[in-house]
């Protein structure tokens, strides 16, 4: 059993507000966007991290992390990036990944806008976490928590916050 934190957009900002919601957690996949290095950086000291580069992130941050990131948890194939779309309006290089990969779960981020819905034609679980940083035009800060149980993901819960 792994719990897992799913966050995006932090442009910069990771705070207690964030670590207090993410103190569980035994992971952070992150779906883009960080602000740069050093906030890539001190959440990874704060748990394991698995993130992908967004387009606001620099040639420091795309030389640690990639585009697109392909893996499995426990029993459950992933696929995380930050621009992706939604189920009916991949971007095509997600799309290309989701078909290659045949994940249970599709993170993307870069909307700012949180979104957990179900993809049945391609059977998987479509997450957007929103926005967890105080920079871009979101009124509440979002994250996602959920839990990897062998192949069954569950306990799937949401963190708000205002954003000051």
């Amino acid at each position: 059993m792994t719990q897992i934190g799913i966050i995006s957009d932090t442009h910069g900002c990771f705070d207690e507000s964030l670590m207090r919601f993410l103190e569980p957690v035994d992971a952070i996949w992150h779906a883009g966007d960080f602000g740069n290095l050093a906030t890539a950086d001190q959440i990874a000291a704060f748990r394991p991290l698995i993130g992908v580069y967004g387009n606001i992130d620099d040639a420091r941050v795309r030389l640690v992390y990639p585009r697109v990131a392909s893996f499995t948890c426990e029993g459950v194939r992933v696929v995380l990036t930050h621009i992706g779309g939604y189920p009916g309006r991949y971007e095509a290089e997600a799309l290309r990944e989701i078909e290659r990969f045949r994940p249970r779960i599709f993170i993307s981020g870069h909307s700012h806008i949180l979104k957990v819905m179900p993809d049945r034609r391609r059977n998987l679980l479509h997450i957007n976490p929103g926005a967890a940083g105080v920079n871009g035009f979101h009124a509440v800060r979002t994250a996602v928590r959920l839990v990897i149980d062998g192949d069954h993901i569950r306990d799937l819960e949401v963190g708000e916050w205002p954003r000051r």
